[in-house]
């Protein structure tokens, strides 16, 4: 499809890359910096001192999960009718930045259930329209690089995030409050400080750059307008999404390979330091070979890791399957988002994030619901070559069924 001079992004690529998509970026280092410091932690805390159940514990996450991506369908086609992306955006990482230090105040399970999908209401809410504000900033041939600095100040923020959270609980350790779970509360509760200063840097420098199309005269929440590549692309990330469950379960695991309370945290700070450093490389290696064959191979890594921690049995297994496990998300988190963007038209772009969310929400609930069951019911190897066959059944179907997208501006 030709692309005509009115349909490219109102703003030099330069600018772009150096304003929006800097600043885009640090909102998502300061909202990782604060997820960080409670996530890797929280496993521990549910389970131990809270006592949930692994079977609690995958619903929660699945629920949580699926309510963001339910909410990011209408968020995105919201985002398309009103013609702006950062009004919503705004709402939705400050809903998450005052909800999730909370579960510092939690008492039970159900508490604990409550902040996280409060939490993932924000991330529902913001997602598809920052999305869409980041494909509106840049032109085609950065999008690929555009997505991959926003993925790689993310990950900065979740290396930061997890090492002050462990150099916290360590210090509060050796004042004997580890064993009471305050420890946990007190790292919580200081999480507070990078999710505030998040909203300060969206509010005041992240600028609104409308779709170049104009808003939609209503809502759209039908998949009419996206063509058959486009529905098997969703379709597909649906079925790659049955066996991506919570990375809950790939913190649980450390912790049955050998890995103490505070080495945890550190091997989540590695998968970090992994996915920062491939991001940007993935992106730019998807704008000169293919969306599709980055995809492919970072699904294909994805299978041999969950493989790896099904038969995995020493704490060295950990730390190598968690450095591998960053170069999946190097190749995908970005990449596929640039690949919607390849897809769709400009003026449906807030609704495509949407769908595309919707999609990988669908199968997060069962995913991570199914891991929960299966790893109680039949233990490691079959709750995780479950995860490994998925994927590798996603992988397959991309490169038969969807070809390369046209890149359209």
């Amino acid at each position: 499809m030709a692309v005509t001079k009115s349909e490219r992004p109102s703003v030099q690529p330069g600018k772009a890359m150096s304003g929006n998509v800097l600043a885009m970026g640090l909102v998502s280092f300061l909202t990782d910096f604060s997820t960080e410091m409670i996530y890797p932690l929280l496993p521990r805390f549910l389970t131990v001192y809270l006592h949930a159940s692994l079977a609690f514990a995958g619903a929660m996450e699945g629920i949580a999960e699926s309510v963001a991506s339910v909410l990011k369908l209408f968020s995105g086609a919201l985002a398309d009718l009103m013609g702006v992306r950062k009004p919503l955006a705004l709402a939705g990482y400050s809903l998450s930045s005052l909800a999730k230090p909370l579960v510092a105040l939690a008492t039970s399970p159900w508490q604990v259930l409550a902040v996280r999908v409060s939490d993932r209401i924000g991330k529902g809410i913001r997602t598809a329209p920052r999305d869409a504000l980041i494909a509106d900033s840049v032109t085609v041939d950065e999008r690929g690089k555009a997505f991959g600095l926003q993925r790689t100040m993310d990950h900065a923020g979740a290396v930061a995030g997890p090492l002050v959270g462990a150099a916290l609980l360590a210090f509060l350790a050796s004042r004997g409050h580890l064993s009471t779970g305050h420890a946990y509360r007190i790292v919580f509760g200081l999480a507070c400080v990078p999710a505030l200063l998040c909203i300060v840097v969206l509010a005041a420098w992240v600028r609104e750059i409308k779709p170049t199309a104009g808003g939609n005269a209503r809502i759209q929440l039908s998949l009419r307008g996206f063509d058959r590549v486009f529905l098997a692309y969703l379709a597909i990330v649906c079925v790659f999404t049955l066996g991506n469950s919570s990375d809950f379960f790939i913190l649980l695991r450390a912790s049955g390979l050998g890995l103490t309370a505070t080495q945890v945290p550190l091997a989540w700070v590695l998968l970090h330091v992994v996915k920062m450093t491939t991001s940007i490389p993935g992106g730019m290696l998807s704008d000169q070979l293919g969306r599709r064959k980055v995809i492919i191979a970072g699904w294909t890594v994805y299978a041999l890791v969950y493989a790896g921690f099904a038969f995995g049995r020493t704490p060295l297994h950990a730390w190598v399957l968690f450095a591998v496990y960053g170069i999946y998300f190097g190749f995908t988190e970005g990449v596929e988002k640039a690949f919607v963007a390849d897809l769709v038209r400009p003026d449906l772009r807030g609704t495509a994030y949407g769908a595309y969310n919707f999609a990988i929400g669908i199968g997060a609930l069962p995913a991570s619901a199914l891991m929960g069951l299966l790893w109680t019911k039949y233990g490691v190897v079959p709750a995780f070559g479950f995860g490994a066959a998925m994927a590798f059944l996603a992988a397959v179907l991309l490169l038969a069924v969807v070809p390369e997208g046209q890149r359209l501006a």
